[in-house]
């Protein structure tokens, strides 16, 4: 017990370390670009304007956030914003919904509250951008591209050199598989399979995106999506074993993302993919790092999982995990985005981590 104090302990220290690293940085950013795909870990405002109960445009997200609510699932910043900053941009990625003109050379945030690999993930909570939706929106931005640049060849030397951050799949268990009023796929397949249809999916998904451009990709895993409170609370209706089963279910998916990422590294031998650990980032004991209340979010929280309206939060915001009963908190959205910019254990990330990546 003593060795994983000081080790966690270790780690913390490591963390300031790169942290104050960064903040005397004032070179250029290590990428032209980053271009983020995903749900509402990395929503940035994408959903604003859509007709969904999953959409954060309002009070008290964006509480702790520099330019308020802005329609971002936390209290601050989210991991990709994080990620952004240590890549030394001295801006937020733009999401796809505002992004005009030449603000798209930076990269944009496809990212959609709900969103899923399969199209009907979400569906229950109104619109959302699924990820082949986001695809086609990356088309759009590269037509953009073409015009800025001049030629599709200079568009393309361009997004070469660019980061890709693609983060999905929880809302094709958490709002599908898991919701079996709503949807049969948890009636069609067993955990495994289930995974097995996804990655098929996500496999073809990303070797698009490397036709469009892509050679360098980060391919975060599945958390514990068990363990939040959301799932706790209304989905397992505080039945601990359920807990259990759904992270359990979820680590099919992991493994075979592991699996294609070798496989991807081996076919397309002109890109770099990676896979981040989500699941062994979460593992140990929080109370190391300062959290000091895991269970429950910080803002008082609909049926749905996210914040009420114009409810008060908690006060402590650094010492809580999850902001609302689904996404975690700044406090915690740092700790992850550190570790999977630069590895802190060599499970982190596989084969390298981002520092690695765009080096």
């Amino acid at each position: 017990m003593a060795y994983k104090i000081k080790l966690w302990c270790f780690l913390l220290f490591l963390l300031k370390l790169v942290s104050n690293l960064q903040n005397c940085a004032h070179a250029a950013p290590q990428v032209p670009c980053f271009f983020i795909f995903g749900d509402s870990l990395a929503d940035s405002g994408n959903n604003n304007n859509l007709v969904t109960a999953a959409k954060a445009n309002y009070r008290p997200y964006g509480i702790d956030f520099p330019n308020g609510t802005t329609g971002r699932f936390t209290n601050g910043r989210t991991v990709v914003d994080i990620i952004g900053e240590l890549l030394g941009f001295n801006q937020f990625i733009p999401p796809f919904a505002t992004a005009r003109g030449r603000d798209i050379l930076v990269g944009v945030n496809y990212a959609s509250g709900a969103a899923g690999i399969r199209d009907e993930s979400g569906r229950q909570l109104g619109g959302r951008i699924s990820l082949n939706k986001q695809l086609l929106n990356h088309v759009t931005t590269l037509s953009r591209l073409i015009q800025l640049l001049g030629t599709k060849q200079a568009a393309t030397n361009y997004l070469n050199k660019c980061l890709y951050y693609v983060s999905l799949g929880s809302n094709d268990y958490l709002n599908n598989y898991f919701m079996p009023s709503e949807y049969i796929t948890s009636r069609l397949y067993t955990p495994d399979q289930y995974a097995k249809v996804l990655i098929d999916q996500y496999s073809l998904q990303i070797k698009l995106l490397y036709l469009l451009g892509a050679r360098k990709i980060a391919l975060p895993g599945l958390g514990p999506i068990g363990s939040i409170p959301y799932s706790f609370s209304t989905l397992c209706r505080n039945n601990l074993s359920c807990v259990t089963n759904i992270n359990n279910a979820v680590l099919p998916f992991n493994d075979r993302l592991v699996s294609l990422v070798d496989q991807l590294n081996r076919e397309l031998n002109d890109a770099r993919f990676i896979y981040l650990n989500s699941t062994g980032m979460s593992s140990g004991d929080p109370s190391v790092l300062g959290f000091r209340v895991v269970n429950v979010g910080c803002c008082p929280a609909r049926s749905d999982g996210q914040c009420i309206q114009d409810s008060t939060p908690c006060q402590n915001r650094t010492e809580y995990v999850f902001w609302d009963a689904i996404h975690p908190t700044e406090a915690l959205n740092q700790f992850t985005a550190r570790r999977s910019y630069n590895a802190f254990l060599p499970s982190d990330a596989y084969p390298t981590d981002i520092s690695h990546l765009v080096s």
